[in-house]
């Protein structure tokens, strides 16, 4: 039986994807508090490199508080998708920042969801 290595932190770009969190975080620290992660980006319909680790930034607390990143980050507003789910949507922008591919996404619910 053949065994497949898993990829150490060392083989991938986890590390540098976590340099760059800690640095869009120093350098907006006067914006909302994103709930703020690492992820690896495998959409096939974008710019972002298959696998490439990056920064996600999720915001739940109202559409203005995305915009604010959205704007500090200088992501294309003419590129952010919109979903809509049950009770919920989001928009999710992308774009790239310290040199990673970062994500930002910002939820909402929508109008009549919690209506009786």
């Amino acid at each position: 039986m053949t065994t497949i290595a898993e990829p150490t932190i060392a083989d991938s770009t986890q590390v540098t994807a976590a340099g760059a969190l800690l640095a869009v975080l120093s350098a907006h620290a006067d914006l909302p508090a994103p709930d703020a992660g690492l992820r690896q980006f495998f959409e096939p319909d974008t710019e972002i490199p298959w696998g490439a680790w990056g920064v996600r930034l999720s915001l739940h607390r109202g559409l203005g508080a995305f915009e604010q990143w959205r704007e500090a980050l200088d992501l294309d507003p003419s590129a952010i998708d919109s979903v809509e789910c049950g009770t919920t949507g989001w928009l999710t922008a992308h774009g790239t920042s310290h040199g990673v591919p970062i994500e930002v996404n910002g939820f909402y619910s929508l109008p009549g969801a919690f209506a009786a």
